[in-house]
């Protein structure tokens, strides 16, 4: 389905594309691909700076957004088994709320998980800077190496970006496993002596941290965009999910639980590669090596996962006119080759004005961040007036957490509400300008799928 709410047209010769790849994906492949969208940046980078904004109680930080991760998960699953379209989240907006909310929504999640592809691999070019000792401004020139891999694997094809993401995440997740488990004995009893050693910045401190780790936890919709892409939907992407979200809680809780107990946290400096500390404290290798490892196998899993995802979405957005029609196109291999190099160029494009900018991956990512929650928000609205029985209780749920949290990013509702405006500018200039822009062909085919839609049982469910 469509995210206007009916079946797109993949045999209609005025789409240009090759028809869509069919059971590309298994279950191992999702489990490595959702691992791998989630533990991304935030293992690297986070666990040091949400210590430094809560202090020890940062823990109840990650809980939280663990607590909130298995119903959002569960949400998107559920959402992505009944409506499997590149639209993702785009075309659970689209059926509940209308046209206007689902392009809304797809363009704050394209947005952020565009942006993340500078966050991501600038942290792992931060560590490679220190491993190699070399000055932090040559960490731009490892974050655009590790960006051009991740986008070189997309543009070979799903297939091999599965399996390329099935070994990193295994190796990952063990990695972090040892790590964690060696650091608990270097942990210092101290950090929870006391309310005020455990929380030194109070409940406010905790919320802080939570609205953060909503870039940490974003990923949990991200294969969601590829639920079309399954060999067993309905057998495969809800057994993955729950996986995934069993490895991710443990991972992120053991790591950030010895960050905080061996207090590697409290400057920028520090924080950046506070995970690193830990891991080579803990297995006796050389802290600066320990994390540079890491960091280039996190961040090129996490970067090559993100822009599978994301790109699908840009082609699901082009497709529907909200972006241009050249991203609703893939090659023969079913790759949408204009959605990856867009979501890379966006990528490449926030290094050179980050540099430029002299700011380091703490000052951008609040940006992402409050992009996942009014997307999340959206989303779970979605779920509870889309789904049924267990899954609309998930959606529901999850809903009130995200509601709970997002006061505490009021400070950043500027950036959704620009992101809205230049969506909403490109709509109606789409609309004024067919031909400049590329509407008049896409509205075409839209009217097309429109017409036999409007013929079909159960064309839009919801609003």
């Amino acid at each position: 389905m469509s995210a206007t709410g009916h079946p797109p047209n993949t045999h209609d010769s005025s789409t240009a594309e090759a028809s869509p790849p069919q059971g590309t994906i298994g279950y191992g492949q999702a489990v490595a691909l959702y691992v791998g969208a989630v533990l991304g940046a935030g293992v690297l980078v986070l666990p040091g700076q949400v210590a430094s904004l809560a202090g020890p109680a940062s823990l109840v930080s990650w809980l939280f957004m663990g607590l909130l991760g298995l119903p959002l998960a569960m949400t998107f699953a559920a959402l992505a088994t009944r409506f499997p379209d590149p639209g993702g989240i785009s075309t659970y907006a689209t059926r509940a709320f209308g046209p206007t909310a689902g392009g809304l929504a797809g363009w704050f999640y394209f947005v952020a998980g565009s942006v993340g592809q500078t966050i991501v691999p600038l942290t792992g070019g931060y560590y490679i800077a220190a491993a190699l000792r070399l000055d932090q401004d040559r960490a731009f020139l490892f974050a655009a190496v590790i960006l051009a891999l991740a986008v070189a694997a997309n543009l070979v094809g799903l297939r091999l970006s599965g399996r390329v993401q099935l070994a990193l995440s295994g190796g990952v997740a063990l990695l972090l496993l040892a790590a964690t488990l060696t650091a608990f004995a270097h942990v210092h009893a101290s950090a929870f002596s006391s309310f005020s050693a455990f929380a030194p910045h109070g409940l406010s401190g905790i919320a802080d941290g939570a609205v953060v780790l909503f870039f940490a936890f974003a990923g949990w919709e991200a294969v969601a965009h590829l639920a079309g892409e399954f060999r067993d939907v309905h057998r495969d992407l809800t057994r993955a999910t729950a996986t995934t979200v069993a490895v991710v809680v443990v991972l992120y809780l053991g790591v950030s639980f010895a960050v905080v107990g061996t207090g590697t946290y409290g400057n920028a400096r520090l924080d950046r590669i506070a995970v690193g500390q830990v891991l080579g404290a803990g297995l006796g290798f050389s802290a600066t090596v320990a994390a540079a490892v890491l960091a280039t196998v996190i961040s090129l899993g996490t970067t090559n996962a993100f822009i599978a995802a994301v790109s699908r979405l840009g082609y699901g957005l082009g497709r529907d006119g909200w972006l241009p029609a050249p991203l609703a196109r893939r090659n023969a291999r079913g790759v949408p080759v204009a959605g990856v190099l867009a979501v890379g160029g966006i990528g490449a494009a926030g290094l050179v004005v980050t540099r430029l900018g002299g700011w380091g991956t703490e000052d951008v990512v609040r940006l992402p961040a409050s992009l996942v929650l009014v997307t999340y928000l959206i989303g779970t609205a979605a779920g509870a007036r889309l789904l049924t029985g267990r899954a609309r209780g998930y959606a529901l749920t999850a809903l009130v957490l995200t509601v709970v949290i997002a006061p505490f990013a009021a400070g950043y509702i500027a950036v959704p509400v620009l992101v809205a405006a230049v969506a909403l500018g490109y709509r109606w200039s789409r609309g004024r300008f067919p031909r400049l822009l590329g509407g008049e062909r896409a509205a075409a085919v839209r009217r097309s799928r429109g017409s036999r839609g409007s013929r079909e049982p159960g064309g839009r469910s919801g609003g």
